[in-house]
């Protein structure tokens, strides 16, 4: 698939007539139909008058090509990030729910669980002691301010994700950090996580995590890696440049 082409097709060419002559003539053919400009997405000829102009190093960054992948990348990750929020902000809810129940709950367990013994001796199996049981008592006799707490605390991690997910697509650099910071705070949770059990699962979340945090870092020159911010704001100025020149150059 050309992704660039794609991109063009939903939201329309971008075309630029740079204030230098010599690229401006490069970029702009006469047709029959009228003039034509060169698209620096995709870089087809449009017909029609140029949606801007100005000075070549002044040309917007067209997202095609490394800068079309980054972006891709990054908005995949900010769906994954809301769509955790919007999970977690439910299990937020239904704490708040099971608290205001929590009474009514823990009653008709301690009913429901004299009247399961036909069913362990038909099955065999000691409900009574089991660790899924024990659990269970243990979260119905939680305090309700604990409760609250949690809530809380769900519903604050789930406002992070979602604002998390909003600046990765948006493709906001404050989102980056947000996204870094947040993920990098709870790898040391995950590793002790798997130091206590090792699962496919914990494996591959921490994996994707620390691939993620290594990606932002390195290719957005978080934190002062690779010249940090400035180094960043020069690459972008330098490509703005560059594809102007580059879509000049290919221009028969």
């Amino acid at each position: 698939m050309d992704w660039s082409l794609r991109a063009c097709g939903r939201r329309g060419h971008e075309t630029y007539a740079p204030d230098e002559p010599e690229l401006r003539d490069r970029l702009h053919v006469p047709t029959p139909a009228g003039e034509a400009w060169r698209c620096l997405r995709c870089g087809d000829f449009v017909i029609g008058p140029p949606e801007r102009s100005g000075p070549a190093d002044e040309a917007p960054i067209v997202l095609r090509g490394r800068a079309l992948r980054d972006a891709t990348i990054l908005r995949l990750l900010a769906a994954e990030r809301a769509a955790r929020g919007l999970i977690i902000l439910g299990i937020a809810y239904g704490v708040l729910r099971f608290r205001s129940a929590q009474h009514d709950l823990r009653e008709a367990f301690e009913r429901a669980l004299p009247a399961a013994k036909p069913l362990e001796e038909a099955l065999h199996i000691n409900l009574t002691d089991s660790a899924f049981v024990h659990r269970l008592q243990h979260v119905l006799s939680s305090k309700p301010h604990t409760l609250s707490l949690i809530a809380v605390g769900l519903f604050a991690y789930a406002a992070l994700q979602i604002v998390e997910g909003i600046g990765l697509w948006m493709l906001k650099r404050w989102g980056e950090y947000v996204a870094v910071v947040a993920t990098s705070v709870f790898i040391p949770l995950e590793v002790y996580e798997l130091i206590e059990r090792v699962t496919w699962l914990r494996v591959a979340a921490l994996a994707v995590n620390l691939a993620a945090v290594g990606y932002l870092v390195w290719t957005k020159r978080l934190f002062g890696s690779r010249g940090g911010h400035a180094a960043f704001e020069a690459e972008r100025h330098s490509e703005s440049l560059l594809e102007v020149e580059a879509a000049a150059v290919a221009a028969p």
